[in-house]
């Protein structure tokens, strides 16, 4: 056989053991399988609705806190649910149960068909077919089982023991270990039937130094799609020392001038900034209710030359990637802006139906019990012709930005403050002192068209974003290689 013919065979073999691994949490127990499944659909489709579908979900998960070499937090949780949602127009109506037995999915589907009035619905019968195979993203490893609940708390001491070592100012030392394991199967109406198996993991460190009655925070985090064996000796150095490194930084930081300047933002983590301020303008549904700062704005210049804005849910283990999205639709990659022109927005089925899109497999629920919704999964600006130290180099007065911590931001019209927690002066090209205080205050579409220079050391962050949405939070990732942005109002408080 052909390596072609190979790799079909085993794309075939992973995708049976996933589907093993979902149906066997989901529906072997109560006597589940495709059949029943169509017949709740048509219970639903008895009305006159546009869409509908069934999303099963089962969920365990455990975390683990360590304070001071002693376990502060440690918490193990299952739980497993059906959502059933009906769309009729634009309204969606959501039933759900953690009961998975025949009856309760029953009774959560005639009561979403309501927002449908009674009558012909035109659908008499629901065929459910697996979706053809989709490479899968990530593996179908439980990180949960992979390491025994004593190796996880040495994990953590290890983690403290390791940032101890490199610096004897620290007052306190905490790691936080979490770990998730999802099995998701959805059928629609259309008869659509998809699954997935999706783990997800989390390591991270927060230290606070101090130095002649001051105190300063460190802190350093890196996750994905994967097992918790990532977490290696290597892993563990690295995340100590990016923490420490910060606090010792932040220990020797001045007051951060204000006013409006050139900043450039680093690799990565900053890619939070376009993520908030940027992306969530780009989602569907603040498009499509006129809202949005890019709302109608299809095929007009709406940032700089050389600006391209991409989400993309198929990059293998990232902690945004998904296989389908909670709707069943494969992820892939949706260019947004191109080089500065606005060409596409992020949808799920309902508002690409209502703007008559495609699906770009951006439908996103934070369970069962939620209604899906457009959002992003790794959102991020490609990288341009310029040398990261050039960007920099081309700095003669401003902020360098090298880490964001929180920030507020107006989805609807993109203005946003955003804190830096490392960030350095830039006098003549050369780096002079770290800052400290100092915040981004501005608006996402105006921030875009100032910018003038793109590096081309793109990068992600490290797998530790968490994206929240009318009260849903979803993993994400966030990502852009080193940026120039002029013109934009840094606050502070060591005066211009």
């Amino acid at each position: 056989m052909s390596a072609k013919g190979n790799c079909a065979v085993s794309q075939e073999n992973t995708n049976i053991e996933r589907w093993n691994l979902a149906e066997r949490h989901l529906w072997a127990p109560l006597g589940w399988d495709a059949h029943a499944v169509s017949r709740v659909l048509q219970e639903i489709a008895s009305h006159a609705v546009d869409d509908a579908d069934l999303y099963f979900q089962y969920r365990h998960a455990e975390s683990w806190s360590l304070e001071e070499g002693i376990v502060k937090a440690g918490s193990f949780s299952i739980d497993a649910g059906v959502g059933a949602r009906a769309i009729h127009g634009e309204k969606q109506a959501l039933a759900y149960t953690d009961v998975l037995e025949p009856d309760a999915v029953r009774d959560a589907a005639r009561t979403v068909r309501a927002i449908a009035a009674q009558g012909q619905a035109g659908v008499t019968a629901v065929p459910l077919a697996r979706v053809a195979a989709v490479t899968p993203q990530y593996p179908a490893v439980d990180p949960v089982h992979t390491l025994a609940a004593t190796d996880k708390v040495a994990l953590l001491q290890r983690l403290e023991a390791k940032a101890r070592a490199l610096e004897s100012r620290l007052d306190q030392v905490m790691a936080h270990l979490v770990a998730v394991w999802e099995a998701v199967i959805v059928a629609r109406l259309d008869g659509t039937l998809a699954y997935d198996i999706r783990p997800l993991v989390r390591l991270s460190l927060t230290v606070i130094a101090h130095d002649n009655g001051r105190r300063e925070v460190g802190s350093a985090g890196i996750g994905g799609r994967y097992g918790l064996e990532r977490f290696d000796e290597a892993v563990l150095d690295r995340l100590a020392e990016q923490a420490v490194r910060q606090a010792q930084v932040n220990l020797e930081a001045r007051p951060a001038p204000a006013g409006e300047m050139t900043v450039v933002l680093a690799a990565g983590w900053p890619g939070v900034l376009l993520h908030e301020a940027v992306g969530h303008g780009l989602e569907g549904d603040f498009n499509r209710k006129g809202v949005s700062a890019y709302s109608g704005r299809l095929g007009e210049q709406v940032a700089a030359k050389g600006v391209t804005v991409v989400d993309n849910g198929a990059m293998p283990e990232r902690r945004g990637s998904l296989t389908v999205d909670d709707e069943g639709t494969p992820t892939g990659e949706t260019v947004l802006i191109e080089d500065g022109v606005l060409v596409g927005y992020l949808h799920d089925r309902l508002n690409a139906r209502l703007m008559g899109m495609r699906p770009t497999g951006n439908g996103r629920r934070e369970s069962y019990a939620h209604l899906t919704l457009p959002r992003m999964t790794n959102t991020y600006l490609r990288p341009g012709p310029y040398a990261p130290e050039e960007v920099v180099a081309s700095l003669e007065r401003g902020i360098y930005a090298v880490q964001f911590g929180g920030g507020q931001v107006d989805i609807t019209s993109g203005k946003f403050v955003f804190e830096m927690s490392e960030a350095y002066w830039v006098e003549n090209g050369k780096i002079q002192y770290p800052v400290k205080g100092a915040t981004l205050i501005g608006d996402g579409p105006e921030v875009m068209r100032q910018v003038t220079m793109i590096a081309n050391d793109w990068a992600l962050d490290p797998g530790i974003g968490t994206c929240g949405k009318e009260g849903q939070s979803v993993p994400v990732g966030v990502g852009q290689p080193t940026l120039r942005i002029e013109r934009i109002t840094v606050g502070g408080t060591g005066g211009a």
